[in-house]
């Protein structure tokens, strides 16, 4: 219970992000995925360009998005797949360079899975509700989405971001830092606050599905990447997603006379945001 009750603190003191340290996944695992996702963005680029993603995909990988010619582009390059439902993994888009690639973020999936129920449990315990209500409003056929980012050295950070300023639409979001070079930063009270290294940490926020469930109890957090003109960075994230064909809404508990409900019944959240 005193580890809700600190998850409950400090996402609500953070505006819903937090680091965690012993999470129970082994650093030196961390380590191996964070070295995959390295040795696959330093293949050539022919070799990267075997995964690329497809027409009306996601899934594969990508370099340097752009919009528009009128804004500030994104300057990364990503690596993006669905690892769950496992039926939906579209294998001939993971790499098979490194050789270990696959196995470890399979591996790495199944890890992360069991360290988001955990956390879904913990902010039930916190709020006195009973510990599966927002797991079983999740769903058995939830999905995991996982995106490997390289943010190369930038000469014009006038011209380019790392990464927009964004919400994230899922329910927890895990992050895996680079080592050494920081970028990430989350808003708070319309300042950006920077999110130091540390290694072996996750760092881990609200998706806009759980401040739905907790009827805005706890709020998904503006974050984006900044670029660095001397230094890149890769870092790993996992958006945990709940089952499509489930309804979301508040949990009944948290809808009172004083707290009314603020967000109303929804399906497949992804497809309307």
């Amino acid at each position: 219970m005193l580890f809700a009750q600190r998850l409950y603190s400090a996402l609500r003191a953070l505006y819903g992000a937090v680091k965690i340290i012993n999470h129970g996944i082994d650093p030196a695992f961390m380590d191996k995925v964070d070295e995959v996702g390295k040795q696959f963005f330093g293949l050539p680029l022919e070799e990267k360009k075997k995964y690329a993603r497809e027409n009306g995909s996601y899934d594969g990988y990508m370099n340097h998005i752009i919009d528009s010619k009128d804004q500030a582009f994104d300057w990364i390059d990503r690596l993006h797949l669905v690892t769950k439902p496992e039926d939906k993994r579209q294998l001939k888009l993971w790499p098979e360079n490194p050789q270990s690639f696959r196995e470890i973020l399979h591996e790495y999936t199944a890890k992360i899975e069991k360290l988001n129920e955990m956390l879904l449990k913990a902010i039930a315990r916190a709020l006195n509700l009973e510990e599966n209500c927002f797991l079983d409003m999740y769903g058995e056929e939830a999905s995991m989405l996982s995106i490997f980012n390289l943010y190369p050295p930038c000469p014009r950070p006038d011209l380019a971001i790392g990464l927009k300023p964004h919400a994230d639409a899922s329910v927890f979001t895990y992050l895996i830092q680079d080592k050494e070079v920081e970028g990430l930063q989350f808003q708070k009270d319309d300042q950006w606050y920077r999110v130091p290294v540390i290694p072996g940490a996750f760092v881990i926020n609200v998706g806009d599905q759980i401040e739905i469930m907790s009827n805005g109890i706890f709020k998904s957090p503006i974050h984006r990447v900044v670029t660095n003109t001397e230094r890149g960075r890769m870092s790993l994230v996992m958006f945990c997603f709940p089952n499509p064909n489930k309804e979301i809404e508040p949990v009944k508990g948290l809808v009172t006379g004083t707290r009314p409900r603020l967000y109303k019944t929804m399906k497949d959240y992804t497809s309307i945001v």
